[in-house]
């Protein structure tokens, strides 16, 4: 599983929309599709389109080690959106009086919902990935509860019950019973329940001017609006969690 979402995480993103091209295009205004923004620039998050919040979310999850909170209302505003458009484009082919600048009109937007349904699934995908690694951790955890949907919870511990019962009965049972417990740690070994890596640094993107922070070496540090720095996850976690900074 792991190679493949590795392949899915490295591919590029999405370059620039086509209906910025015909933007100009007479009568255009009933196709209107939201494009996602250039990359680094500063912007009010509150002027975001759906679309781009979710490529903002979408490179936060693919960027942090961990699993941040859960945008079911804005996955359900997009796929509703997409429902429609869906909808509209067999309309308006099913029409014989369709022109060739209207099916010309068709192709854009049905590469805009193509656009729009991948990065939705590699959303999708990242999250799955980190919740099938760290099951047993998110089982136990309160707070990791919180960040997930219902159904996002309910395969975390499907998962982790499933991975629990394969090692016990391929593995587990035949060791000494003081062998056999999941739980335990042991020095200079990795964990037995693996947990997200919080001190992994991150290119953390500040979209506003931030409050200082404190560095592993004790000393404070503050990020500008328009800053990239290089920086321990965890340092900057609640920056991300309010929304001054996202990840690159």
């Amino acid at each position: 599983m792991d190679a493949g979402w590795d392949d899915d995480f490295d591919a590029p993103m999405a370059g620039p929309s086509f209906v910025d091209r015909a933007r100009g295009a007479e009568d255009d205004d009933d196709l209107h599709i939201p494009n996602p923004r250039p990359a680094f620039l500063a912007q009010d998050i509150a002027e975001e389109t759906p679309f781009q919040q979710l490529i903002r979310h979408w490179m936060n999850e693919r960027h942090s080690p961990d699993i941040l909170p859960g945008q079911e209302m804005l996955l359900g505003r997009l796929l509703d959106h997409i429902r429609k458009q869906s909808n509209d484009v067999e309309l308006l082919r099913a029409d014989p009086d369709s022109s060739e600048e209207e099916h010309f009109r068709i192709m854009l937007v049905q590469t805009e919902v193509e656009r729009v349904k991948f990065v939705i699934r590699s959303y999708v995908r990242t999250r799955l990935h980190k919740i099938e690694k760290y099951a047993k951790f998110i089982s136990a955890s309160e707070e990791m509860h919180e960040r997930l949907s219902k159904a996002e919870l309910d395969h975390a511990r499907r998962y982790s019950r499933l991975v629990e019962y394969h090692f016990d009965h391929s593995v587990l049972q035949s060791l000494p019973e003081q062998q056999r417990s999941l739980e335990e740690d042991v020095a200079f070994m990795p964990p037995m329940t693996p947990s997200p890596d919080k001190t992994r640094p991150v290119f953390a993107h500040a979209l506003q001017d931030c409050p200082p922070v404190r560095l592993p070496d004790g000393t404070m540090s503050e990020m500008q609006k328009g800053q990239i720095s290089l920086i321990p996850y965890h340092v900057i976690e609640q920056l991300l969690l309010r929304g001054e900074v996202e990840l690159v």
